[in-house]
């Protein structure tokens, strides 16, 4: 069959909010650049003015043709071994959209998908079309369901109202005023088309959402909410980090078995949790600074900006300020945590290190009560927010910015022990710590509860165990852990995963 009749085939058999949200999908908004094969020009008019002139006419035609063109690049498109290509993210983007909505073209070439991965040396766990989805896409489509045309309309005009946003924007002017978002999939094409012009703005992106937050906050609950949503409920949904479908993140163990027993028990314990959590994991035992710098330079390469998240426990023996490593070299502690978050492929991401070792030689003794008074509570007073804006700065817009990212930023780091104290094992299972995160993690699953949540308990839980020293003074004590966040959204635990089957439910 002509190729022609082939595409025009399938463009007549999607429905008009999947081509909407195909279009959404395939415009990824954080495609990398530059790239191998791009000419730098403003892809402005590529991703908006076909969702404008959508809303304006009602009429799909020039989102069949920006399809009609992507197919048509990748039918001629020729797979070059040695470098990676806008066109190869692209063509995964697309491939990967067409799996989760259902409507993949017969005449597509899956051989070409496949070279593709080998560019990116994905193993088969990484060759899921869910990992090739954008996460933080998929929140806002679930947002987009959320509302109802009315809701989107009422968006349509808050926005309208920043004058100082929307001066000089051709496509706002083709859209108008006044939207009528009724018919199909023309309030998928508002939605998104808003969407892509707060990003494209640097208003918003994978963490910061507040603009877009404002914009649903002015909607009318009764009109513009799907039955059983409420407005805070979809503002809620924004203020997670972005961990859809599988995978849920990078996993990489490092453990240092020598001299250390129960390490072993260790790995098995992180690997079980993470594969349960959803993750891809990497192990790396007994690990040397050669061996780190190895796993810096690997998490560099393109594939890994596909995942969500990365999660990281380091295990080992440690003092204050440094841990040892397999051939007894020390690396800081800090040098170790620093380096990690600076890696381009997990920014904006949410990054979470689980630091297990001594670091130091004290001990929470019972025996003595130094300790004694040292906690504290806060008490927390409800004021009324209308009095606290009253005495708050007006910041407007013009002082906020999202370009540049300190570091450490979307990172959490997770210690065993507080500053100068021991980090407890048992001689066949290893760290309590580890154990104790393992379970609680395994308990909490499909609970909705966040990594801080669990972290918290863990703090309780574990400052309840009896712990005894080994040498011949059989010191009972208590072990404190801790972490330190730099936050931005909350990071939920996901549901149980099933990576070997293919749990989608193809979206409306």
């Amino acid at each position: 069959m002509d190729e022609v009749i082939q595409v025009t085939q399938w463009l007549s058999s999607i429905t008009p909010r999947k081509k909407a949200k195909l279009f959404f999908f395939t415009t990824h908004a954080d495609a990398p650049s530059p790239m191998v094969g791009s000419n730098d020009v403003d892809t402005h008019e590529e991703t908006q003015l076909p969702l404008a002139t959508t809303v304006a006419l009602h009429n799909f035609k020039n989102i069949d043709e920006f399809l009609k063109k992507k197919v048509n690049t990748f039918s001629c498109y020729n797979v070059i071994e040695n470098e990676i290509t806008k066109t190869d993210y692209e063509y995964l983007r697309f491939y990967s959209a067409c799996k989760y909505l259902d409507v993949v073209p017969p005449f597509l070439d899956l051989e070409k998908i496949s070279a593709i991965q080998n560019k990116f040396e994905m193993t088969d766990e990484e060759r899921d079309y869910r990992l090739l989805l954008d996460s933080a896409d998929l929140v806002l489509e679930k947002v987009c369901d959320s509302l109802k045309p009315a809701g989107v309309s009422q968006m349509w005009t808050a926005l309208r109202k920043d004058r100082n946003l929307i001066r000089g924007v051709k496509t706002i002017d083709i859209i108008g005023f006044f939207v009528d978002p009724n018919p199909t999939g023309i309030k998928e094409c508002l939605f998104f088309f808003i969407v892509r012009f707060l990003q494209k703005a640097d208003k918003i992106n994978r963490v910061h959402t507040n603009r877009l937050e404002r914009l649903i906050a002015q909607c009318d609950e009764s009109s513009s909410c799907e039955e059983g949503k409420t407005i805070d409920f979809i503002i809620d949904s924004l203020r997670f980090y972005p961990t859809e479908l599988y995978p849920f993140g990078f996993c990489l163990i490092m453990c240092v078995i020598e001299g250390r027993d129960g390490a072993m028990q260790e790995i098995e314990k992180t690997m079980e949790i993470s594969r349960h959590l959803g993750m891809i994991t990497h192990t790396e035992k007994n690990p040397t600074k050669e061996t780190i710098e190895l796993v810096k330079k690997e998490l560099m390469k393109p594939k890994y900006q596909f995942y969500s998240s990365f999660t990281c426990w380091f295990m080992s023996h440690g003092d204050s300020n440094s841990m040892v490593l397999a051939d007894g070299e020390t690396i800081e502690r800090e040098w170790f945590l620093t380096s990690f978050p600076d890696i381009s492929t997990f920014q904006l991401k949410p990054k979470v290190f689980f630091m297990v070792s001594c670091r130091g030689a004290n001990k929470f003794s019972l025996k003595g009560d130094e300790f004694e008074g040292q906690s504290a509570t806060c008490d927390y007073y409800d004021i009324g927010s209308a009095l606290i804006r009253n005495r708050m700065l007006d910041l407007t817009d013009s002082v906020r910015d999202i370009s540049y990212v300190q570091p450490m930023m979307d990172t959490l780091v997770a210690y065993s022990t507080i500053l100068d104290h021991l980090s407890g094992r048992a001689n066949t299972h290893g760290s309590i710590y580890v154990d104790r995160a393992c379970v609680l993690m395994s308990e909490n699953i499909s609970r909705g509860r966040s990594m801080t949540e669990i972290l918290e308990h863990l703090s309780q839980d574990l400052h309840e165990i009896l712990q005894e020293t080994m040498d011949e003074d059989r010191i009972v004590y208590k072990q404190a852990c801790h972490y330190d966040s730099f936050f931005r959204k909350t990071l939920k635990l996901p549901y149980t995963r099933h990576p070997k089957e293919d749990v989608h439910s193809a979206p409306q």
